[in-house]
């Protein structure tokens, strides 16, 4: 049976004025619909140019993305992107940053009415509807951010890429923001590829983590599956014997090679 989404012997080079420079090394991924992925390792080892093919801002060297039976060859609507940095247009109110993504893709496909409804609907997700009619400035970062992620599930992607989306909050904003993408995965079912450096996060949402050797020429380490039962609370889950195994695992992973790439 086809998987939803292949990533079938990847490589991409990059021009320098040294000669050619293999960023990632055939990448081999498969993923379901509906499952959470993500990406850890090291600075440099390539997870954000994985998610760069994935979304069709680069392409590969060698190799290919096919999800759905079709070939990735650009951008698309059906893999929207979320930044750690989160993009809004500061001249335009939460509302309208979405409205925006909604038109670029449902115009002529739902009236007005509709539009708003949907829009409205997605705004309710990330808990903001008492703050959609304030402008970027006068939001907290997490609050944009929550925004930036209701920008993106408003155009109903089949794929949602996460680059690192709370890496830049405090620690109580990441944990309420993780807490409420759990709760929201949960809602739609949908994909998600995350990119990430924080193992904790990593184990507490994914249902596969894909962890990635050094670069130059990185490819896919291990590739660890997360069988802990979802809801998933964290505080309960900090005292689970196998979520600090898991845990574990990722840790002595990434500290392996590291000890590589110094020695």
């Amino acid at each position: 049976m086809q998987k939803y989404l292949n990533i079938d012997h990847v490589s991409i080079e990059f021009p320098t004025p040294n000669g050619p420079f293999k960023a990632i090394d055939n990448i081999n991924l498969t993923i379901d619909k509906g499952e959470f992925v993500s990406i850890i390792g090291h600075s440099g080892c390539g997870k954000s140019t994985v998610m760069n093919i994935v979304g069709g801002l680069y392409q590969a060297t060698t190799g290919g993305v096919v999800l759905e039976g079709k070939e990735v060859n650009e951008p698309g609507p059906d893999r929207a992107i979320v930044f750690q940095n989160h993009s809004l247009f500061p001249w335009l109110t939460a509302y309208e940053n979405v409205e925006l993504a909604v038109k670029s893709v449902f115009k002529g496909k739902k009236s007005a009415k509709e539009m708003k409804q949907w829009i409205d609907h997605n705004i309710e997700l990330v808990h903001m509807t008492h703050a959609k009619d304030k402008l970027p400035s006068e939001i907290s970062g997490g609050m944009k951010q929550r925004i930036g992620i209701a920008r993106a599930l408003a155009m109903e992607p089949k794929v949602l890429l996460m680059d690192e989306p709370f890496g830049a909050l405090d620690a109580l904003t990441r944990a309420h923001l993780q807490d409420s993408l759990m709760e929201i995965q949960a809602d739609l079912k949908n994909t998600v590829i995350m990119i990430t450096h924080d193992v904790d996060e990593a184990v507490l949402l994914s249902d596969k983590i894909v962890m990635m050797t050094n670069g130059p020429s990185a490819t896919i380490g291990e590739v660890l599956t997360i069988d802990l039962d979802r809801p998933r609370k964290r505080l309960e889950l900090s005292d689970d014997v196998h979520y600090n195994h898991l845990r574990s695992e990722v840790i002595h992973f990434l500290h392996e090679r590291h000890a590589r790439k110094v020695a």
